[in-house]
């Protein structure tokens, strides 16, 4: 049975990001074959309906992508980040 599409209205937005998060985001969403806000908003969706976006195998790949772009911002720095002048 297929899934019937649903339609939306996208906006652009100036969302600003921590460089090395983004550069993860950007990755996982072209490995992934995603446009980077396809990805976000299924991280969004599934973070709002208290569940998790990713699979064991997208998390392993994650960890490799946060190691190659030097990401070591955890979920518990979330209310820390400041930027600098």
């Amino acid at each position: 049975m297929a899934k019937q599409s649903i339609p939306i209205v996208r906006v652009q937005t100036g969302v600003r990001l921590e460089r090395r998060l983004l550069k993860v985001l950007k990755a996982l969403a072209e490995l992934q074959d995603l446009t980077l806000g396809d990805l976000l908003e299924g991280i969004v969706l599934h973070a709002f309906d208290g569940k998790t976006p990713f699979s064991a195998q997208t998390l392993a790949r994650i960890s490799e992508l946060k190691s190659v772009y030097g990401l070591d911002l955890t979920a518990a720095d979330s209310h820390r980040l400041r930027e600098q002048p």
